[in-house]
C-alpha cells in the first residue's frame, strides 16, 4: 500500500493506492476517510489499481468552508485523478461516496468506465425536505467532560455490527478530525439534487445494498428506476450487510466488485 499527497486545485489531497492495472476510485461516506476501504481495497487490487482518497472535506485531505456540496467533493475526486495522471477509470462509493460517485459519473461519462454505488442515496425533494438540518445521526457538540465521545458512539452502535467496537473505534477517530464537521457531510446529501443528474450516468452501474441498513437499502429501486441511460444496471445486495458493510463484509463486496468489473469490459 502506497501512500501519498497529490497537489490538486484543491490542496494537497491524501490518497492510499494499491494494485496494479486499470484504475478504480474508492470515495467513502461521511465522516469518514480512505480508511473505510483498508480491509477491502487490497481485495480489490488484486485485479486493479485502486485509489482511496480522503474525500476534500474529510481526513487528511484539505477542508471545505460550509455550506459544503456533492458537486465540490466530486470535483475534489477528479482533481486526485487529474493530479495523478489518470484520464479514464471505474469509481465506486459507499453511503456519501455513492452519491459523490454517481455525480462524477454524470459530471464526466466519458471518463468514469464504471460506476458501483454501495448503499447510495436517493436524495429527491422528499428527503432534501426531511434532511435539511442533517441526518439526525453524528450531531453531537462537543463538550469539555467528552460526554460527546459516547454520544458519537451511541448514535452509531445501533446500526453497526455486535461485538466489533473496532470499526466504531475507526468511525470515531474519523469523526474527531480536526476542523470536521461531522454533519456537514450529511447536510451535503441533502442538498444534492439527483433526481437531475443521475440520468446523465451512462456507464454500466453496479449497485450495492446492504440488507440491514434501514436507511439506504429502500432507496435502491429509486436509484434503479433513475438510471435511464446507463449501459446496464446490476444489483447486489450483502445479506446481513449495515452501514459499515466495507469492514463489515468486505470478501463478498469485493467479489460483487470484480465480478462487475470482469463482466463489464469497458477498459
Amino acid at each position: 500500500m502506497r501512500q501519498g499527497f497529490a497537489d490538486t486545485t484543491f490542496g494537497q489531497v491524501y490518497f492510499r493506492e494499491s494494485g496494479a492495472g486499470l484504475p478504480l476510485l474508492l470515495l467513502h461516506q461521511t465522516p469518514r476517510s480512505a480508511d473505510e476501504f483498508a480491509d477491502v481495497q487490497p481485495l480489490l487490487a488484486t485485479k486493479r489499481r485502486t485509489i482511496a482518497m480522503d474525500m476534500v472535506g474529510f481526513g487528511a485531505s484539505p477542508r471545505m468552508p460550509a455550506p459544503q456540496s456533492i458537486e465540490t467533493m466530486a470535483a475534489g475526486g477528479l482533481a486526485l485523478m487529474d493530479a495523478l495522471g489518470i484520464d479514464r477509470f471505474a469509481v465506486m462509493g459507499h453511503h456519501t461516496g455513492g452519491a459523490v460517485a454517481i455525480e462524477i459519473a454524470a459530471s464526466e461519462p466519458e471518463r468514469v468506465t464504471h460506476l458501483i454505488a454501495s448503499n447510495a442515496p436517493w436524495t429527491d425533494a422528499a428527503f432534501r425536505r426531511d434532511h435539511a438540518d442533517g441526518s439526525g445521526v453524528d450531531d453531537a457538540e462537543r463538550t469539555s467532560d467528552g460526554s460527546h465521545l459516547l454520544s458519537l458512539w451511541g448514535f452509531r452502535a445501533q446500526f453497526y455490527p455486535p461485538n466489533r467496537p473496532d470499526i466504531l473505534d475507526r468511525f470515531i477517530r474519523d469523526a474527531l478530525a480536526p476542523g470536521l464537521d461531522p454533519v456537514e457531510g450529511h447536510r451535503a446529501c441533502a442538498r444534492y439534487v439527483i433526481e437531475d443528474r443521475i440520468a446523465l450516468v451512462t456507464a454500466p452501474v453496479l449497485l450495492i445494498g446492504a440488507e440491514a441498513d434501514p436507511f439506504a437499502m429502500p432507496h435502491l429501486p429509486h436509484l434503479r428506476a433513475g438510471l435511464t441511460q446507463a449501459a446496464t444496471v446490476e444489483t447486489v445486495i450483502i445479506p446481513g450487510g449495515m452501514i459499515p458493510l466495507m469492514e463489515q463484509c468486505p470478501e463478498p463486496v469485493a467479489q460483487a466488485v470484480l465480478a462487475f468489473l470482469e463482466q463489464n469490459p469497458r477498459d
